[in-house]
């Protein structure tokens, strides 16, 4: 099997040592072919499905297309978001260090990208993941610093984390340079990490440092979100031949490609941008791409020939299958039998519907989040919520989740993240500015879309949304926003009528610190908050289990929620109805401990929580 020869390098550093010696015959010759094999959005999705294949046959036909590789050298990379919060992370972080991921994922890969669920956890848990690797690998970013938190900084003393790499194959020397999101402050948890929005800069600074290294065969391995970020980056780009994009789990194939065969491809493998070729591919270790590269004696591409390949029906890798696979299953199963109530109603948590409209399953998850509030603020000493906002974003198992019996496991599914439940006084102004805020990507279905409790709204979208700054500081760079048109508590009290403030107290809120931190550019920063010692995942299942005696009633939360109310009409005009908005399903009975599952799950997080303290 043709592998390659890591030689991990922050290419300042190697600079600085004035010498860099590659092996006898690293030099590239006329016609050199490089193989590019790659994937991206593992986003932890280990166990196999009807839908998945599941990490142990991603991992066994990754092998093989590394043992075949028809080039003179072979690099193996990844884009990042190498691990997601859900049910499997938390079974990993129980585990304990190695990850499950960690394990799966040594002694694949010559380098990897960081992506913006590698900081959902906080940077100890990111620094934890990259140091379970065995063999180390770079994991590589040229735009983040990471000076600011020491267990990170002490992997980029070692070079286990890096602004650029450079990779020894039998067909010479490949530099890799990784790029990640500007935006991750606002959607991810990197706490003192500075990211630099200047993305173009950061590359073309490494380019030239590789450049003045020997090395002329240059791949951008890049987590912006999605191919849009990519075209805008690329015209900007001097010396990278190829282009690995994560992020948008975009899927890129040719005609007889395996991968993903029933589906339609958004464009070409590989797509170019310019002259670049540019390549990404479907999340979940579904997918692998190859691109093999053909490169002169100076470097300049001459030939490329690609293809995106499906997993296949092909026998599970044995190591991984028993030591990540078999007991990551029993692990769950025990979450997946501990049932904390059921459900009237089919629940509707499609990313489409949390995203971009009030849904039943959103409602519940803010309930729960006001029900907790309600309960534990005494305890802490913090102010008592009248009102809760959960983001789409935050609700994760983008599925409609049957009538039936509700697992633990489904609100692990529900809300995975290490988020925890806070309350804090935010001015009406303020509140309503961070309505504006939540409605202003509309009709596209976004992250920072509000599902709520212990209020009503009604949003017109033909007025103007909010203009942020959401790829650098979120400052209102434009319009302030008209959307939200009338706000009304579940007492009645009036925030927002016909555009217009209210004057009067300001709200309580419930939510997550995530937000509470100014995550998905609400604007609550700088607002003083207090955590009341639970987790959003706790607060779900003790609110079925508890305060909706584990029943989740069609009257509290029916289909056709309608907490929110949406209309797109002109001033003046006819167009878009309106309907009856109920009040919210949030009570104020005592806390009841579920019992022992619950509070064993809870457990999970405390590690978590311990970080996130002030």
């Amino acid at each position: 099997m043709k592998r390659a020869a890591v030689l991990v390098s922050v290419i300042s550093a190697v600079l600085m040592m004035a010498t860099l010696v590659f092996p006898a015959g690293a030099t590239a010759q006329d016609g050199t072919t490089i193989t590019i094999l790659h994937n991206n959005d593992g986003e932890s999705n280990l166990l196999p499905s009807d839908d998945d294949p599941g990490i142990a046959r991603f991992v066994a036909r990754l092998k093989q297309l590394q043992a075949d590789a028809p080039g003179d050298g072979v690099v193996t990379l990844t884009s990042g978001d190498n691990f997601l919060a859900s049910k499997e992370f938390s079974a990993a972080v129980a585990n304990g260090v190695p990850y499950y991921d960690s394990v799966a994922l040594s002694g694949l890969y010559d380098a990897m990208a960081l992506g913006n669920h590698d900081f959902d956890f906080g940077p100890d848990t990111a620094a934890e993941f990259v140091s379970g690797f065995e063999p180390a690998i770079p994991f590589l970013s040229s735009n983040a610093d990471f000076s600011g938190e020491p267990a990170l900084q002490a992997l980029v003393d070692e070079g286990r984390i890096a602004a650029s790499a450079v990779i020894e194959t039998d067909g010479g020397s490949v530099g890799v340079i990784g790029a990640i999101t500007p935006r991750l402050p606002n959607i991810s948890s990197p706490r003192n990490v500075v990211i630099s929005s200047d993305v173009a800069a950061a590359v073309n600074a490494e380019v030239e440092a590789l450049e003045a290294a020997g090395v002329n065969k240059i791949i951008l391995i890049s987590h912006l979100q999605g191919l849009t970020q990519d075209r805008e980056l690329v015209p900007q780009l001097n010396g990278v031949d190829v282009v690995i994009a994560g992020g948008g789990d975009e899927l890129l194939k040719n005609e007889g490609d395996t991968c993903l065969p029933d589906e339609e491809a958004a464009a070409d493998y590989p797509l170019f941008i310019g002259e670049t070729p540019v390549v990404t591919g479907p999340g979940g270790y579904r997918c692998i791409g190859q691109l093999d590269v053909t490169f002169d004696a100076d470097g300049v591409v001459t030939g490329i020939n690609g293809s995106a390949h499906g997993i296949g029906d092909i026998d599970p890798d044995a190591d991984v299958q028993a030591a990540v696979v078999e007991p990551l299953t029993a692990d769950l199963a025990d979450l997946a039998g501990t049932i904390v109530g059921s459900s009237d109603v089919a629940l509707d948590g499609q990313r489409s519907s949390v995203r971009t409209m009030s849904a039943n399953e959103g409602s519940l998850l803010a309930d729960a989040l006001l029900s907790a509030g309600q309960q534990l603020a005494p305890v802490f000493g913090a102010p008592v919520p009248n009102v809760a906002i959960q983001n789409g974003g935050g609700i994760r198992n983008d599925a409609v989740i049957p009538a039936g019996d509700i697992s633990l496991a489904d609100t692990f599914d529900i809300a995975p993240f290490p988020n925890f439940v806070v309350t804090m006084e935010v001015p009406r102004e303020r509140f309503k500015e961070l309505l504006e805020n939540a409605v202003s990507g509309l009709p596209d279905a976004e992250g920072r879309f509000a599902q709520i409790a212990g209020f009503t709204m009604n949003v017109n979208v033909a007025n103007p949304g909010r203009d942020i700054d959401h790829e650098g500081d979120c400052g209102l760079i434009g319009d302030p926003g008209s959307r939200v048109t009338d706000v009304t508590l579940s007492d009645g009290t009036v925030i927002v009528q016909d555009g217009a403030v209210v004057a009067g107290d300001p709200v309580v809120l419930a939510t997550a610190d995530f937000l509470a931190r100014g995550g998905d550019c609400y604007p609550l920063g700088d607002i003083e908050f207090a955590r009341v010692g639970t987790s959003y995942q706790r607060a779900l299942a003790d609110h079925i289990s508890n305060e909706l005696g584990g029943t989740v009633s069609a009257a509290d939360y029916p289909e056709a929620d309608t907490r929110i109310t949406i209309v797109d009409e002109a001033v003046g005009g006819t167009g878009g109805g309106t309907e009856e908005l109920p009040t919210t399903g949030a009570t104020t009975a005592p806390l009841v401990i579920a019992g022992s599952a619950i509070l064993a799950a809870g457990a999970l997080f405390a590690r978590e929580a311990r970080r996130f303290r002030d």
